[in-house]
């Protein structure tokens, strides 16, 4: 069964898996055995619109639809009440949800821990007058970045390791931007954005480094590539990778990866790693619409796979604002400075609790300084000699 969500805006504000709706395996009794929301398995789910696309379309992106009916499963779909219902059942009935998780377990519950071991520790410290609780409420509060710097190291590792040769994505076809002179290509772009051909997959990176994949098989993998030409200048404008159902899946502006001096040898690339039959398709556009595909389904796409501005990309790559989702960077440091002054104290435990302190601000703002310099004076400046 299959429900759409209800009301869009609240779905999206506190329940953004769901915005596209839920797919939910059932028992003949009944019983909810699995919930599926259909944005956690849509890889473009960021980069369109919730009020865009049917959870029909997404069924069909997904390989979902594919799914239940090699299972052999009768598909309805409900009424959007029918989540209400849904939610207020689940107490009873626990149905696993097929979501995937970001961020380890851990790393929530070591924050959460770090927040209420400081709390608990400085009442204790202050109600009881004991200093042997300020060093406990410095430790606890350092767990909050600490778990941060090790989720990314791992990362940091993780990504090193599958780059060595003899892996499948070292061994994959590397597809770069090649921007035409004068189109205002950041070093963050012609460094971060990629399209990666492996064997059963692609993978496509936009300018700030989110990842996305799509299959290379079945209905809703890559099968044909579209090149968009202007039906008046016969310009070239973008490409879309569409699956066997005709469905786009992802769209390159060809003026940033594609019309530099070494876009021909880009393009020739892509084409023989991807071995897909390749057209080109005519589209009218306004001699004054800029950019191109302001109306196109895909075209957060387009722009994701574009060069932003600085200020949005040092938004769209903040740690605090687009991974963990909080406001730790002045809290955590603001929590930690009156500790920090104790650096300076008399004895043995002020010292200790000065010194997790300012380690405490360190690691909350030490990453973020350092991004936000790199970006302003490095990364994203404009690159006129790709």
């Amino acid at each position: 069964m299959v429900i759409p969500a209800k009301d869009l805006w609240e779905t999206v504000s506190k329940r953004p898996a769901e915005r596209f709706g839920v797919l939910i395996l059932r028992t003949e009794s009944g019983n909810d055995i699995l919930k599926v929301p259909l944005a956690e398995w849509l890889p473009e789910a960021g980069v369109v619109g919730a009020g865009e696309m049917k959870p029909a379309q997404c069924l069909r992106r997904t390989g979902l639809d594919e799914l239940v009916a090699r299972l052999g499963l009768q598909l309805e779909e409900s009424p959007p009440s029918a989540a209400d219902n849904s939610r207020a059942e689940e107490s009873e009935n626990r149905a696993d949800r097929a979501v995937f998780g970001e961020l380890p377990r851990w790393h929530s519950w070591a924050r959460g821990l770090g927040i209420l071991g400081w709390f608990v520790s400085l009442v204790v410290a202050f109600a009881a007058d004991a200093n042997w609780a300020f060093p406990l409420a410095a430790g606890a509060l350092l767990l909050v970045p600490g778990s941060d710097v090790v989720v990314r190291t791992r990362a940091w590792w993780s990504n090193r390791r599958a780059l060595r040769p003899g892996d499948h994505v070292a061994e994959s076809v590397l597809i770069t931007p090649s921007p035409e002179t004068g189109a205002g290509a950041t070093r963050r772009f012609l460094r971060t954005a990629s399209l990666r051909v492996l064997p059963a997959e692609v993978a496509l990176t936009d300018t700030v480094g989110t990842e996305r994949r799509l299959g290379r098989s079945g209905p809703h993998g890559v099968a044909r590539l579209v090149r968009l030409v202007a039906g008046s200048t016969g310009q070239a404008l973008g490409v879309e990778l569409r699956d066997g159902n005709g469905d786009t899946r992802a769209l390159l502006p060809w003026r940033y990866w594609f019309a530099g001096p070494q876009g021909a040898q880009r393009w020739s690339d892509l084409v023989t790693a991807l071995a897909v039959p390749v057209t080109d398709e005519q589209i009218q556009r306004k001699a004054a619409e800029e950019p191109w595909w302001r109306n196109h389904l895909y075209a957060a796409d387009a722009r994701r796979m574009s060069p932003l501005n600085a200020k949005e990309a040092r938004k769209e790559t903040s740690w605090n604002r687009s991974v963990i989702g909080g406001g730790d960077l002045l809290l955590v440091p603001l929590f930690s400075a009156p500790l920090a002054v104790l650096l300076f104290g008399d004895n043995v435990l002020a010292r200790l609790t000065g010194v997790l302190a300012t380690l405490t601000i360190v690691a909350e703002l030490g990453p973020a300084v350092a991004a936000s310099l790199k970006s302003r004076f490095s990364y994203d400046k404009a690159d006129d000699k790709p």
